[in-house]
């Protein structure tokens, strides 16, 4: 029994080593060697660009000294490394609190080596040269109090006489024993490029300064308002890092619309051009509409109370409006066939030669005198006008054959018992005379026929003189009544 227990402890062991084993095996291990990771603990965080990508896994000194921290990344996306990579222990809060904060370097420098032997094997190094670790500030403020001040005066002077002559080395030294002084070094040497542009800074400065202090109520108002910015942009920062993880996608995704966008840009020139030139006149039209919506002011809500009144008829109007649409379709062919008719005889002059018809039909037909207008009309008086109720010899104008005796014979019978009993009419007169007095009146007066011998007399005298209109080879009457004469 005691065997059996003591087996299975030895394989649960085995086998948490060997999942240990994986899983180192599968996350990505850097060891960095510091000058000094004394305010660093296991499991503080590792930072790229203020974003957590894994965890402090083990600490460790090396033969020469050093500090060797093993880091162990698990965000993928920071991986791998490069040897241009840096490291630097900073400071997390006021309680002491660090963490490392890393670089991984540049896409075009080659990766980190792995240790292919001794301590750290199969993990990434990352040498003292690219790793730094801050001085603390109550480290430098303890140095200013009793006994402290006493012996560092002493290191000094020591270090003074026991330095004598290797001032390169000293130099290293004091460069590798703070890294801030490397930076220093670099910030000086940047300054030095830049001397013109900071004599320039140094002279214009007052020109920016003064605006300022004028203004620095208002600086100090902005402040105040970025401030309450920053706090805001600190609350929504789990936000802000998710919009940040999803840059890159948006930036790939956003790359063909630019590209899509350029070419809608280079299309759109010309219609800038066009607007450009138009824009004196869109200026004036949209000037205009203001006076427009002045005088719409009064319109509107007439035109309101006027639907108001109108709509009732509009819905009994329904009805009438579906017919018109069913008689809209029926008469579609008519007005086509309208259509191209019109066209015709709009292209063929067709309503200007029937006005010509009126117009010479009129003149024709159309007389004046002294006394009106008249109708020059002929009035036919013969055998044929008057209403008989027997065929006459004299007079074609019959509707059966006279030689036929049984047709006439029939057609004297029926007349006779269908006519009525004729008039009696004055001795020595004829039924056409009743015709014809009843068309151009009684008999003249001898009073109306020296009037009409007057008229005809001084027509014959104004048709003797030339028409100013037809010439005067052709008199205006002879042409219109012939010659009386």
């Amino acid at each position: 029994m005691y065997i059996g227990l003591l087996v299975a402890v030895v394989a649960l062991i085995a086998i948490g080593a060997v999942r240990a084993a994986t899983d180192a095996g599968d996350r990505y291990l850097v060891r960095a060697i510091f000058d000094n990771a004394s305010t660093l603990v296991p499991d503080e965080d590792v930072k790229v660009a203020g974003v957590p990508v894994g965890v402090v896994a083990e600490m460790d000194v090396t033969e020469d000294d050093k500090a060797a921290v093993t880091l162990r990344v698990d965000d993928e996306g920071f991986t791998p490394f490069k040897r241009d990579a840096t490291c630097a222990i900073r400071l997390q809060g006021l309680l002491g609190e660090r963490f490392v904060e890393c670089e991984p370097g540049s896409a075009d420098a080659a990766p980190l080596d792995p240790i292919e032997d001794g301590e750290g094997e199969g993990e990434r190094l990352l040498p003292v040269e690219r790793t730094s670790s801050p001085v603390d500030l109550d480290l430098v403020n303890d140095v200013m109090r009793r006994p402290y001040r006493e012996r560092l005066a002493i290191v000094l002077s020591e270090l003074g006489a026991g330095l004598a002559g290797r001032g390169e080395e000293l130099n290293e030294v004091i460069h590798r024993a703070n890294p801030a002084l490397r930076e220093t070094e670099a910030v000086v040497r940047t300054l030095a490029r830049q001397n013109r542009v900071l004599a320039r800074l140094a002279r214009d400065s007052d020109r920016a300064l003064g605006p300022l202090a004028r203004e620095r109520r208002r600086v100090s108002d902005w402040v105040v308002q970025a401030n309450r910015t920053a706090a805001a942009t600190a609350e929504r920062r789990g936000d802000i890092r998710r919009s940040i993880d999803r840059l890159p996608a948006f930036l790939r995704e956003l790359r063909p619309l630019m590209a899509d966008l350029e070419g809608f840009a280079d299309q759109g020139i010309p219609v800038a051009r066009d607007l450009g030139a138009a824009a004196p006149g869109l200026g004036r039209l949209v000037a205009a509409q203001g006076d427009l919506a002045d005088a719409g002011r009064e319109s509107f809500p007439s035109l309101g109370a006027a639907l108001e009144r109108g709509r009732p008829a509009l819905l009994r109007a329904r009805p009438l409006i579906r017919e018109l649409g069913r008689f809209a379709k029926d008469a579609r062919p008519l007005s086509a066939d309208l259509d191209a008719l019109t066209a015709s005889l709009d292209e063929t002059g067709g309503p200007e030669r029937i006005m010509d018809y009126v117009f010479y039909v009129g003149l024709a037909t159309n007389g004046f005198d002294s006394i009106g207008h008249y109708l020059r009309a002929g009035l036919v008086s013969n055998t044929c006008s008057n209403y008989t109720l027997v065929a006459s010899s004299g007079c074609n104008a019959t509707f059966f054959d006279p030689s036929e005796e049984s047709s006439a014979a029939a057609s004297a019978s029926l007349a006779a018992r269908n006519a009525p009993e004729p008039a009696r009419v004055a001795r020595g007169a004829s039924p056409s005379d009743g015709l014809l007095r009843s068309l151009v009146g009684a008999r003249e007066t001898p009073a109306q026929a020296r009037a009409r011998e007057l008229n005809l007399e001084r027509l014959r005298r104004r048709a003797a003189r030339p028409s100013p209109a037809l010439g005067a080879a052709e008199p205006a009457l002879e042409y219109l009544l012939g010659d009386e004469r």
